[in-house]
C-alpha cells in the first residue's frame, strides 16, 4: 500500500512538473501514455520487436562470454597465490578506471555492429565477476580443503563440498553485480554508438525531439533492466537453497 501511495504522489509531482516544464525537455505521463500505446501496438515504431531482441541477445552474449571468463580468471588469480599477487591489484586498478573510455577503442575494432556492444557489456561484466570469484576463493578455508584432500576427496568433491559453499554467496553476489552491468554496457554501446538496438532507439527520439516516445522507450528499457535483475535475485534465493 505505501508503495501504491508513493508511486501514485510521484506521478502526480511527474504531472504537474511535466506540464510546467519546457515540452521539449520533460513531458507528463498524460502524454507518455499514448507515446506509449503506440509504441507497443508498433504504430510508432515497428522495428521494436527487432531492436528489443538484438539488445537481448547481445546481453545474453556478453553476459555468457563475461561468466565464462570470469570464473576462469578468478578460479586462476585465486587458486595461483603467486599469480593473484601480481595480476590481482592490476585488475582492480582496471576495473577503477571508468569503462567508458574503452569505448571509443572498441568501436574502432568492432565497428558498429553487435560485436562492439558485446565486447563492452562484456568488458563491464568481466571485472566485477572475476573480483568475486578471486575474493570467495580467498574465503575458503585452506585448513578444510587439505583435510578433504587427506581423506581421499579428489578435485572436483573438495570444489563441491568444501569451496564452493563457503565461496556461494560472493559468487552469485558478483554474477548478479556482472549480469547488471552487462546489460548497462550493452545498452549505454547502443545510445553511444548503434545502427540498431533499444538503445539506437532511445537516441533517434532523441535526437528528434520526440521527448514522449523518448520516455517511452526508456520506459520498456528499464522494464527490461528490472527483469535481469529479478532473474537475477532468484539465482541468488535458489543459490541460498541450496547452501542450506
Amino acid at each position: 500500500m505505501f508503495r501504491l501511495g508513493l508511486l501514485l504522489v510521484v506521478l502526480a509531482v511527474w504531472e504537474v512538473a511535466g506540464r510546467a516544464a519546457n515540452p521539449l525537455l520533460a513531458v507528463p505521463p498524460s502524454s507518455v501514455l499514448p507515446a506509449l500505446r503506440d509504441l507497443l501496438l508498433l504504430r510508432s515504431y515497428s522495428e521494436l520487436p527487432a531492436s528489443l531482441w538484438l539488445t537481448l541477445r547481445e546481453i545474453g552474449a556478453a553476459y555468457l562470454l563475461a561468466v565464462g571468463a570470469g570464473l576462469g580468471g578468478g578460479f586462476m588469480l585465486g587458486m595461483h597465490r603467486l599469480i593473484g599477487r601480481a595480476w590481482g591489484p592490476m585488475l582492480a586498478a582496471l576495473y577503477a578506471v571508468p569503462a567508458v573510455v574503452w569505448y571509443p577503442s572498441l568501436m574502432l575494432f568492432f565497428g558498429l555492429d553487435a560485436a562492439s556492444k558485446i565486447a563492452f557489456g562484456f568488458l563491464l561484466g568481466f571485472f566485477p565477476i572475476t573480483l568475486a570469484v578471486l575474493a570467495g576463493v580467498r574465503q575458503v578455508n585452506p585448513h578444510l580443503v587439505t583435510v578433504a584432500r587427506a581423506y581421499g576427496a579428489g578435485t572436483v568433491t573438495v570444489f563441491r563440498r568444501v569451496m564452493l559453499p563457503s565461496m556461494l554467496f560472493t559468487l552469485v553476489g558478483g554474477l548478479r553485480t556482472g549480469l547488471a552491468l552487462c546489460v548497462i554496457g550493452v545498452i549505454v554501446g547502443e545510445i553511444l554508438g548503434s545502427k540498431a538496438g533499444m538503445g539506437a532507439l532511445i537516441n533517434h527520439a532523441y535526437g528528434l525531439l520526440r521527448t514522449s516516445d523518448y520516455v517511452a522507450l526508456v520506459l520498456v528499457t528499464l522494464v527490461l533492466v528490472v527483469g535481469s535483475d529479478v532473474l537475477a535475485s532468484l539465482l541468488e534465493r535458489h543459490a541460498r537453497r541450496w547452501s542450506e
